[in-house]
């Protein structure tokens, strides 16, 4: 029976499995015993995918049924500086699940946003998860924290998705904010203005920003990088979310 894996972004974690992502969505997320209800994000890793850091062997060997031939839901084969060991020609599909279970899949595209000439709202899904805003575009951004980073804070890789900023990405001062869902407005604005109008080019707005995202507020997609590579999983139109899971639109949209 087949064995996989799967790099969770919350918590940032590789987990063997022998469930389906769908499977493995719906019980990452719905919870169990050990684990309450939330939004569940992750990877499928190719299964054949080794690493010396990770001891992925042991765990596939613990990844047999139950005695009631029920299936092994998880393994946890690392639970510390995955994202950082992982070769991102591993990574499969991107799995998005609701608070209740519902998964969208996402599959890679060569087609990166290029991103100039907007101020820009990024939400850090792993290793960290602060909230920041910039004027620079997904390329540029990626090298400013992973590549060629102009502070002594760092990582060696990153998940982050961009989020909606409506007219504010024009005009942080007076656009107006009509749906976006974000709190402390005033604060947003102040941020925004200061990476257009100064020196800065990227500001946090949130160091301790939780990394539960709201789905109806993602601009284009989920972005994964590192010193030499970056990929991309666009996020499809609510129109054909609508169309093709509408049971995941519903739910996300709840």
């Amino acid at each position: 029976m087949a064995i996989h894996q799967y790099l969770s972004l919350l918590p940032e974690a590789l987990i063997a499995s022998m469930l389906s992502p769908e499977e493995f969505g719906t019980y990452y997320a719905v919870g169990s015993a050990k684990k309450s209800r939330g939004q569940a994000m992750f990877f499928e890793v190719d299964p054949d995918y080794r690493n010396p850091y990770f001891r992925t062997d042991d765990a596939f060997a613990r990844c047999v049924p139950h005695e009631d031939g029920s299936l092994k839901s998880s393994v946890y084969i690392s639970v510390y500086r995955v994202l950082e060991h992982m070769d991102l020609n591993a990574l499969q599909r991107l799995y998005l699940t609701t608070m209740d279970g519902r998964t969208l899949e996402l599959p890679s595209d060569d087609n990166i946003p290029n991103g100039t000439g907007q101020l820009h709202l990024y939400q850090e899904l792993a290793p960290v998860t602060p909230l920041v805003v910039s004027r620079l575009g997904p390329i540029q951004f990626l090298d400013q924290i992973v590549r060629n980073p102009v502070s002594l804070v760092t990582v060696p890789a990153i998940v982050f998705t961009e989020l909606q900023l409506g007219e504010l990405a024009e005009d942080p001062e007076m656009g107006l904010i009509e749906h976006l869902p974000y709190t402390n407005h005033d604060h947003l604005r102040q941020c925004l203005t200061d990476v257009k109008t100064k020196y800065i080019s990227t500001k946090m707005v949130d160091r301790t920003h939780s990394p539960n995202v709201q789905y109806r507020t993602i601009k284009n997609g989920f972005f994964v990088g590192n010193s030499k590579q970056l990929r991309y999983y666009p996020m499809p139109t609510p129109e054909e979310i609508r169309k093709d899971n509408y049971r995941w639109f519903r739910s996300a949209n709840m």
